[in-house]
């Protein structure tokens, strides 16, 4: 296991997959991308043609296929069968049906199960997600637990989209942020919240380079 885990758990487009990248790299860390993980087993049952709502089909998928999960260059790729996946999971379609996979008792067991392998060959990591730090890694070294206005945080998906050739209206992607973050709070497995011990930062009036700062001023190594 390694011997510092920093945990960022957040609502979708609080800005923490940018700023767990950043802050492993300042640190010489791996850096272990949670969603990337759910993506590439949606993205496998979606070309699979399962019903996203039989959990015992979602279960097979995980049977059927080889995923694997490298940090290359600060980033995580992924692989599914052995084929880079690591743009495809990315797309509106894949996020769209992430909720199936996340909203499964049986499938975050398993997902559980993969980051801390993942954790086990690494010495220092930064990981992010919705669950880390209290679910994944309930003794993490550091929690960190990032937040954000949730026009703010639509306006940040929407660059993001845009920067891919997509142009998504501003008000349905807010609504989009506001059912997945519903979904994420309500589940009955590993719900979206802070850990009590967690440090909340809002990122809403903050820049990706302030944030780092703000997490790194709580790192003492």
């Amino acid at each position: 296991m390694a011997i510092l885990i920093i945990t960022i758990d957040g609502p979708a487009a609080s800005g923490k997959s940018t700023v767990a990248q950043l802050l492993a790299e300042r640190l010489g860390a791996s850096f272990l991308d949670t969603g990337a993980m759910y993506r590439a087993v949606t993205l496998a049952a979606m070309q699979a043609d399962v019903d996203m709502n039989d959990e015992k089909q979602l279960v097979g998928i995980l049977n059927k296929y080889k995923f694997q999960f490298e940090d290359r260059e600060g980033k995580m790729a992924v692989y599914v069968n052995g084929i880079d996946m690591t743009e495809q999971i990315r797309k509106p379609e894949v996020t769209a049906n992430v909720r199936y996979i996340a909203s499964s008792p049986k499938m975050r067991e398993k997902l559980v199960e993969m980051q801390r392998q993942f954790a086990v060959r690494q010495r220092k990591m930064v990981t992010e997600g919705r669950d880390q730090g209290t679910v994944v890694f309930p003794d993490a070294d550091i929690k960190f637990y990032l937040t954000a206005d949730k026009r703010e945080r639509a306006r940040r998906r929407q660059i993001e989209l845009q920067a891919k050739g997509c142009g998504e209206n501003l008000q349905k992607i807010q609504k989009a942020i506001e059912d997945r973050d519903k979904s994420d709070e309500t589940r009955s497995v590993g719900p979206l919240k802070p850990a009590n011990d967690a440090v909340v930062i809002d990122t809403t009036d903050l820049n990706i380079e302030e944030v780092v700062e703000k997490l790194m001023s709580y790192i003492k190594l």
